[in-house]
Order: C-alpha cells, then sequence, then structure tokens
C-alpha cells in the first residue's frame, strides 16, 4: 500500500507527497479553469499516469526478459469536453519504440500495454487512443 499526502496551499496551487519516498509534486489549476497553469493540473497528472504505467508495463515486460526499452517514448495528448460537466474526454498518445526492436517484441508490447492497470481504470469513463510510431 502507499500513501499520498496532498495539501491546499492556496491560490488553486496544491502540493502532494509520496510518503514512501518523501517525493513531493505540486499542482495548478489550468488557465482555463481560472488558475495559472503553473505546474501540471490534477487531469494533467492524470494523464501522466498513464503515460507512465504504459512505458513501465513496457520495461517491466522487457526486463523480464533482458531486453531494453531504454528511449521508448509515450507522449500524451489530454483532450476536456466542451460541454456538459467538465471531464477528460480523450486520451491520445503516442508510443515511440527504440529502433532495433524485432516485429515480435514490437507485437508483445503493443499487447502488454493493455495491462496497464491505469489504462484498465481509465477506459470505461473515457476515450483512449493509442499511435504507435
Amino acid at each position: 500500500m502507499s500513501r499520498i499526502s496532498c495539501r491546499y496551499t492556496g491560490d488553486l496551487h496544491c502540493s502532494a507527497e509520496h510518503e514512501p519516498s518523501g517525493v513531493s509534486l505540486s499542482t495548478d489549476a489550468p488557465p482555463d479553469h481560472d488558475g495559472r497553469g503553473e505546474s501540471f493540473s490534477p487531469t494533467d497528472l492524470l494523464a501522466t499516469a498513464l503515460g507512465t504505467c504504459i512505458l513501465t508495463v513496457m520495461g517491466i515486460t522487457a526486463k523480464r526478459r533482458n531486453w531494453s526499452v531504454t528511449d521508448a517514448e509515450a507522449s500524451v495528448e489530454k483532450i476536456m469536453s466542451q460541454t456538459g460537466p467538465r471531464k477528460i474526454e480523450t486520451l491520445r498518445i503516442w508510443i515511440t519504440l527504440p529502433q532495433g526492436l524485432s516485429e515480435e517484441q514490437i507485437e508483445l508490447f503493443r499487447r502488454v500495454v493493455n495491462d496497464c492497470p491505469v489504462k484498465r481504470n481509465l477506459e470505461p469513463s473515457m476515450t483512449i487512443d493509442l499511435i504507435w510510431s
């Protein structure tokens, strides 16, 4: 189990600390929602969680096979709803694998990203588009 302590610090800013490691981060509301956009917004962190989870699952798969996916990238575009309640409508992720992988490795990575727990939790509530390059 992991605990994250979150604190509202004023002016639409929050701080969060990952208690096991002591690492902290800050958030700000986005400019289109009364903030200044000085840091990640809470919904940016959700998009970041998906991108890093996809890469982590690929990394676990590679590590177990003694392969390398160093320099793999996931670029996440967050699209908010324009009508109705404010929510993330779509997360579009461009996944770039390092050069030199075999077709077998590429196909395995394309399958295992569906094991990402963040993706599993988000998919019922929004569209997730994976774009491989």
